[in-house]
């Protein structure tokens, strides 16, 4: 089925909520040592994905793409990982870090280079 680029996330985005609706929540603050690991940890991938999509030799918007889904990607495991029976439970917040690292990683990424 062909989709439209621009109506991809009109459709991802809604599935995505509704299957983490009956998930595992955690119940969990904004701040704390696991907020930064999330950040930092997103933030070093994004930058490593970028740079391995460079050396790559691929266009530069690929490479950022590739950094930054690769680094959401890893993150978006994480918390599903999180949120099986035996886990700590989904956490938005977590997945917040995650995404706010992967925009800065790349932005410290490409501001070196």
């Amino acid at each position: 089925m062909w989709c439209s680029p621009y109506l991809r996330p009109f459709i991802i985005a809604p599935l995505l909520f509704a299957s983490s609706a009956c998930s595992h929540m955690a119940n969990d603050s904004w701040t704390g040592k696991d907020k930064a690991q999330h950040f930092f940890a997103s933030a070093a991938l994004a930058a490593a994905g970028t740079a391995y999509g460079e050396h790559q030799n691929w266009s530069d918007a690929k490479s950022r793409n590739f950094g930054l889904l690769f680094s959401i990607g890893i993150g978006a495991g994480k918390e599903l990982y999180d949120s099986r029976q035996g886990g700590t439970g989904w956490s938005w917040k977590d997945f917040a870090w995650d995404v706010a690292g992967a925009v800065t990683g790349y932005s410290l990424y490409q501001a070196v280079n």
